[in-house]
């Protein structure tokens, strides 16, 4: 009895999260662990796949479970001999905050912490939050405002609650996370998740702890992200991090850091993982995914320096040396031919003519750019400091139209920045008009401190007024996206099936190459991988799917026939 915690400490179901997150590592990407090579000294390694050794694989579980549970045993629960310590973890934000939280939670799971999906089950909950605009941090405000009634409700029979907030949110507000209302009990910047461990345990001791020091070289390179979900079609790779453009309304440098990119071989390392574990579908991350620039071998510092895009400058001296972008997509398409690779977020200064040549040429390279505008005004580009006309950037879209017929674009949108007059709101709306964009992030300014506009521009606009504004831009969107994706109607996309859609059991849902949002019914097709055979589509395939009607963030279609990328490829 003084070992069994209370059943008020959910021991039963701390037991099923040890023994489901063991088997969960042992399956290894849906392989066992086999003795390899012979003698008395075998080495440990992966099986092939479809093959598992039933004995070694238990007599592993077993060490395993003895090595990694003596880490969850917190000794100072209230009421009991020992505890299991689970750990909690939401998301805000964008992209890389997914794969923050990967990080994240790979350096826990290696310190021996369980995780949990149901919050009633936590002994630690991590925020990973947002800080671009004003009202992801409310969102988190008022979440932190609720968690800290959770943790109030606590029972004396359970250990405490700690919560933590993670990533740009916890570098740009230090200070007042820790001491507004005490909400929090640890504060993690995104680049010193490696600290959480040590953070936890002073936090442990009911103190404050923080770690929000920014790093000039800190990648996670060496840390493999461990996937939210095992069973996912798709996945994030980050390949930089930190920014080095300061657009003045941006946050991003404050927040991130200056950039810095993983070596080639560490990611290219990844992807080969990811797989084998048999994800279909890479996207690699970076805030300006396109200057990738490694430069962690001698020999790579004396690569020549691709031109920037025609027409486009930067506030920086250009950087000499490197394996650029270009490179690695080459690389990480050769991966797979099976698996799709695409990329966010660019940077329009940096697309030189071999990565559109590249994306043009392999058919596993999506036919979809992101090419954030943020205004359709010359003016107020340049309070933006983004270093290109709009005149620039419309001869580079059609320049990237020319390269890659048939390119789905998409684009970031800001209405009413400082100084913005009726005038550059309607260049705005007719660039939307004039280059039609399929996919669109519109979103009104929220002056950050820190940055450039909030120490040398005044936020001059009324929140009416750039509500209306940006009301427009999203109609005038919708309406011209409605318009571009209609062109695919009685045309075949390739979709990559994810699962079931959200609003119907009976049908399914996936993206095509432009990264739109593709649903269809769930019926049976020709099998064109085999030999005609009848098949059901499930998550991870390839279906060929045509379109039957369309709107502005979604097509309907009918199913083809399953397929390949090799084999759609060929037929276009």
């Amino acid at each position: 009895s003084d070992v069994i915690p209370s059943p008020s400490s959910i021991w039963p179901q701390k037991l099923l999260l040890l023994w489901s997150q063991l088997l969960y590592s042992c399956r290894a990407g849906r392989r066992g662990l086999c003795a390899q090579g012979s003698g008395s000294r075998p080495s440990w390694g992966l099986c092939p796949r479809g093959q598992f050794s039933a004995v070694m694989g238990a007599v592993f579980l077993c060490l395993l479970c003895v090595v990694r549970i003596w880490p969850h045993l917190s000794w100072s629960c209230p009421g009991a001999a020992f505890c299991l310590i689970a750990v909690y973890l939401e998301t805000y934000g964008c992209q890389m905050n997914v794969n923050d939280t990967e990080i994240a939670w790979a350096v826990l799971q290696k310190s021996g912490y369980l995780r949990t999906h149901r919050l009633e089950e936590a002994d630690v909950i991590l925020l990973v939050t947002c800080s671009v605009r004003e009202k992801a941090e409310q969102v988190i405000w008022n979440r932190l405002r609720h968690l800290t009634a959770l943790k109030s409700k606590r029972l004396r029979s359970q250990a405490p609650l700690r919560i933590g907030i993670l990533g740009c949110m916890a570098e740009r507000l230090k200070e007042a996370i820790l001491h507004k209302e005490k909400l929090v009990d640890i504060v993690v910047g995104p680049d010193a998740y490696r600290d959480l461990p040590r953070l936890l345990a002073v936090a442990k001791t009911g103190q404050q702890a923080a770690n929000v020091l920014l790093s000039l070289d800190e990648t996670y390179a060496d840390i493999l992200p461990v996937q939210t979900s095992p069973d996912a079609t798709s996945a994030f790779v980050s390949i930089m991090r930190g920014c080095d453009n300061m657009c003045s309304y941006c946050i991003v440098p404050f927040t991130r850091g200056r950039e810095r990119s993983r070596p080639l071989a560490s990611i290219l390392q990844e992807v080969k993982v990811l797989s084998d574990q048999g994800v279909k579908e890479v996207t690699l991350l970076g805030q300006n995914v396109n200057s990738f620039r490694d430069t962690s071998e001698v020999q790579f510092r004396l690569a020549a320096a691709p031109g920037l895009s025609r027409g486009f400058s930067t506030i920086y001296k250009a950087k000499e040396g490197g394996l650029r972008f270009a490179h690695l997509l080459d690389q990480a398409s050769r991966v797979d031919p099976e698996m799709r690779i695409r990329f966010t977020s660019p940077h329009p200064k940096d697309f030189p003519d071999e990565v559109l040549q590249l994306i043009q040429e392999r058919h596993n390279i999506c036919k979809q750019l992101h090419l954030p505008a943020q205004s359709g005004s010359s003016r107020i580009l340049e309070a933006m400091r983004r270093g290109y006309t709009r005149e620039a950037y419309l001869e580079l879209i059609q320049h990237v139209r020319d390269s890659i017929p048939g390119v789905s674009l998409s684009s970031d949108f800001i209405a009413g920045f400082c100084g913005e007059t009726e005038d550059d709101h309607q260049q705005t709306v007719s660039l939307l008009r004039q280059v039609r964009y399929n996919v669109g992030f519109l979103f009104a300014y929220s002056m950050r401190q820190k940055t450039r506009a909030y120490h040398r521009l005044l936020d001059d606009l009324p929140a009416e007024v750039k509500r209306r504004r940006l009301e427009e831009l999203i109609s005038v969107f919708r309406e011209e996206a409605t318009r571009a994706n209609g062109a695919m109607v009685g045309r075949l996309q390739l979709v990559l099936v994810e699962g079931p859609s959200k609003r119907s059991a009976a049908e399914l849902c996936g993206r095509n190459d432009g990264n739109i949002r593709v649903v269809f019914p769930d019926t049976e097709m020709e099998d064109g991988t085999d030999s005609g055979a009848v098949v059901r589509a499930q998550p991870g395939d390839y279906v060929l799917v045509k379109v039957t009607s369309a709107s502005s963030q979604t097509l309907k279609g009918v199913l083809f026939r399953r397929t390949t990328l090799r084999e759609s490829a060929a037929h276009r």
